[in-house]
């Protein structure tokens, strides 16, 4: 070999090393010829905040990291922990304020990625209500005892020095939509609402009347949950499905019109208003594109169960693992999928 071919094969080496390939970048896409692992994912309601889910479905994310996804839907957060402890769902997307309770109380699951951290809820009430003193005498519509509207109206009443001897906490269940329909018809006055029901309501003619952010609560919204049989048994599955959701929160910040139409047909709603008002809350204002779940946050919010009634018999650390999230960043993942470190 001579002097000339020498120094291109030592600078073709040179650039071998020096240059990662893509697949060390993304080492959890599906490997050529690989067969698909099937999965079950449930999301616990109908809900704006669940807007990166339905984003990876119509975009076929979860392909792409050799999953093949069935998204069904099962009502509450007590019937998807259930369902999801049985094994008959691998997955459950829910909000993990609502989950934490039954978490604590031994339900065999546990979070591992919160894309979303913080309180969207909103007391919307009727148009004669202007302060949440106004509701004496009237009633706040929840879903069901125990979930996070409910604890939500409770915690307003407390923060009010109002008990429900005074303002009548009402269960209507179902859906929001059907709790939206129970205040037009006036069966309760107020209700908790996330967008883009806030929105949907100031064009009906109700009003925000108490922003529950304000309320102070650690909240833990939309996030993963899997069982002790996937974190066993099928780790790298875990890994690629929480991948997959970290993309997600990528693809609906770079995609805010496909990312809306995702949510327009799920929620069958074509008003661009009250789209925008529920792009700009669940894929800005609360976004976590790291996806960790707080450990500070579980805690309190194990404390807040505790107070509540819940018999706790797990501690906060028991309930969550951040390990898949922290390998995102570890394998360069992150730094791939934005372009630069993530702060």
């Amino acid at each position: 070999m001579n002097r000339e071919a020498t120094i291109i094969a030592i600078l073709f080496f040179t650039m071998l090393t020096m240059a990662p390939p893509t697949a060390r970048a993304n080492p959890y896409l599906a490997k050529p010829g690989e067969a698909p692992v099937p999965i079950r994912v449930s999301n616990c309601a109908v809900s704006g905040g669940f807007i990166h889910m339905y984003a990876a479905f119509d975009a076929h994310l979860f392909d792409k990291y050799g999953l093949r996804a069935e998204l069904i839907y099962i009502q509450g957060s007590g019937p998807g922990l259930t369902a999801l402890a049985t094994n008959e769902l691998q997955f459950l997307y829910c909000a993990g304020d609502a989950t934490i309770p039954g978490l604590a109380s031994g339900v065999d699951a546990k979070l591992v990625g919160s894309p979303l951290v913080g309180m969207p809820y909103m007391l919307l009430a009727r148009k004669d209500i202007k302060r949440v003193e106004d509701l004496k005498g009237k009633s706040i519509g929840y879903s069901r005892p125990g979930q996070v509207d409910h604890r939500l109206a409770r915690a307003v009443l407390k923060k009010f020095n109002l008990s429900e001897s005074e303002v009548a906490l009402r269960p209507i269940g179902g859906s929001q939509p059907e709790r939206y329909r129970a205040l037009q018809q006036d069966i309760v006055q107020a209700i908790p609402v996330p967008p883009p029901l806030d929105a949907r309501g100031k064009k009906d003619g109700f009003q925000v009347i108490y922003n529950l952010n304000d309320l102070g609560l650690p909240f833990i919204y939309s996030s993963v949950h899997t069982n002790s049989f996937m974190l066993a048994n099928q780790r790298e599955t875990v890994q690629r499905f929480v991948a997959a959701m970290a993309e997600a929160i990528h693809f609906v910040e770079k995609n805010p019109d496909k990312a809306k139409g995702s949510l327009s047909k799920v929620l069958r709603l074509t008003d661009q208003e009250s789209l925008q008002s529920a792009y700009d809350a669940y894929a800005k204002a609360l976004v976590n594109r790291r996806m960790l779940v707080p450990p500070n946050m579980v805690a309190a919010a194990v404390d807040v169960a505790r107070e509540l009634g819940t018999n706790v018999k797990r501690k906060a650390p028991e309930i969550f693992d951040n390990s898949f999230a922290e390998q995102l960043d570890k394998s360069g993942f992150l730094r791939e999928l934005w372009g630069a470190e993530l702060r």
